[in-house]
């Protein structure tokens, strides 16, 4: 006898679905608007900094979404070389590469890769942070990291963007 009351219920929590669709609307490439922003990397740590730059270069941010499309804007990264850890990572943290040779890893200390190359610390942690697929390696090449204050992209008028 209880059949026809949940029944009842059931029709009528789904009466309004049927009168509006809604729909999914999906950005097409050439259709997605890129911004230029720009952040200080001496402000905050490093893993913070770069999970915001990956979210930033996906385009998450955005209502208009689109996660086969580049939606993500493009972020100019300056004091590269003092952006901050925590811990004992300027020693215990290792970067590796490989030549492709038998035997040919090499091994640098975050110490040493900050005085040597500090870009690079920034975008091995916003690469590890990005699908590694074609569309990936397309977004990180929006990202421009530099190692003082200057940049060259005064032009696209960048906005400061705070985390």
């Amino acid at each position: 006898m209880n059949t026809p009351l949940i029944l009842l219920k059931f029709t009528t929590l789904f009466e309004g679905l049927n009168q509006k669709s809604v729909k999914t609307l999906s950005v097409r490439a050439q259709d997605a608007v890129h911004d230029w922003l720009v952040v200080d990397a001496s402000k905050y740590t490093l893993g913070r900094l770069a999970s915001a730059i990956a979210f930033r270069l996906r385009g998450k941010h955005k209502p208009e979404y689109t996660p086969h499309v580049d939606t993500g804007d493009y972020v100019i990264v300056i004091n590269a070389a003092q952006v901050q850890t925590t811990g004992r990572k300027e020693t215990d943290k290792l970067y590796y590469r490989h030549s492709g040779y038998p035997g040919g890893i090499k091994s640098i200390s975050l110490k040493d890769l900050r005085k040597q190359a500090p870009e690079r610390i920034i975008e091995s942690a916003v690469r590890g942070m990005l699908p590694r697929t074609p569309l990936g390696r397309a977004m990180l090449k929006k990202l421009k990291v530099y190692a003082e204050a200057d940049h060259p992209h005064a032009a696209q008028l960048p906005k400061n963007l705070e985390l």
